[in-house]
């Protein structure tokens, strides 16, 4: 089954949803970090939320998620667009803890103290960013948090990545639920008893569940309606162009300095790993070029 996204809309309890499958996605974003296993978890978590959050958005408009932790992991830095692209990477992909009760132990991984950054590009002078507190380190828990503390739109997240022994990717998939106004508490609370019922998201997914049969889980008899389907994937929009404009940001002057070495100069993008190298020509001409 292809990665993809489904949005839908209840007008009779005023509730919006998207649930998601992110597999392949997930999958190959972990491959190029080498992710172990907790780590793996933790990243794919990450990026299928900051699908779900893209989602969210409109044109060209993007959004990055920043979770800073005490942790062993780091940090973990996701970009999502409405197209439903995403990037990202994990500060250390080494992590791999034993497993607590069966699970992944993501909130030891990321650690309990820590901020989560959100921040929107919405095409407007300066971006909007919100910060809040980690409230647990299961990543779901604290974007559900976020949104609902500082977006103030009561929301419900559920996040699954499961990872096979060498950390690949598996399954990997998630759901969001968010009230609108004027919000029916009734029918929250129905969706929640739901939501607390469902089995664990990996079988469901694993399962050969779509996103919609997702959805039908929670919703039961509730009537939706579908906004719409997206394709979901991987896309890291750097280039040997971008790099080049990071690199003048050294000034002329650092440039020659690296232009002086005898050996080539090798940048590696954090979110994609993609290297982009540069010989001591392609230094002396980016130097005289800037200056």
């Amino acid at each position: 089954m292809k990665d993809q996204l489904i949005r839908v809309i209840s007008g009779e309890i005023n509730v919006r949803a998207m649930a998601c499958l992110t597999t392949e996605t997930v999958r190959a974003v972990c491959a190029r970090h080498r992710t172990r296993p907790t780590a793996s978890v933790a990243l794919g978590r990450a990026l299928t939320g900051g699908v779900l959050l893209g989602a969210l958005l409109k044109g060209r408009q993007r959004v990055a998620l920043k979770f800073e932790g005490n942790g062993p992991l780091g940090k973990i830095v996701v970009e999502a667009d409405p197209m439903c692209l995403v990037h990202g990477y994990v500060g250390n992909p080494n992590v791999d803890l034993p497993l607590k009760g069966g699970r992944f132990d993501i909130p030891r991984a990321l650690g309990h103290a820590g901020l989560l950054t959100v921040t929107k590009d919405l095409l407007l002078k300066n971006p909007y960013q919100g910060v809040v507190n980690l409230v647990s380190g299961e990543i779901a828990e604290d974007i559900a948090y976020y949104l609902t503390d500082s977006e103030q739109t009561p929301s419900a997240m559920g996040l699954t990545t499961i990872p096979d022994d060498s950390g690949g990717i598996v399954v990997a998939g998630g759901f969001l639920i968010q009230s609108l106004p004027p919000a029916n508490e009734g029918a929250l609370d129905l969706l929640s008893r739901r939501i607390a019922d469902l089995p664990p998201l990996g079988k469901v997914f694993h399962a050969g569940e779509t996103p919609r049969d997702l959805l039908d889980r929670i919703f039961g008899d509730i009537p939706y309606e579908i906004l719409g389907h997206q394709g979901v994937a991987f896309h890291c929009p750097c280039s040997r162009d971008r790099v080049e404009q990071a690199l003048v940001t050294l000034g002329p002057a650092e440039i020659r300095s690296l232009a002086e070495r005898a050996e080539d100069t090798t940048v590696t993008c954090e979110f994609c790993r993609e290297p982009y190298t540069f010989t001591p020509d392609d230094l002396r001409r980016l130097a005289d070029e800037r200056h």
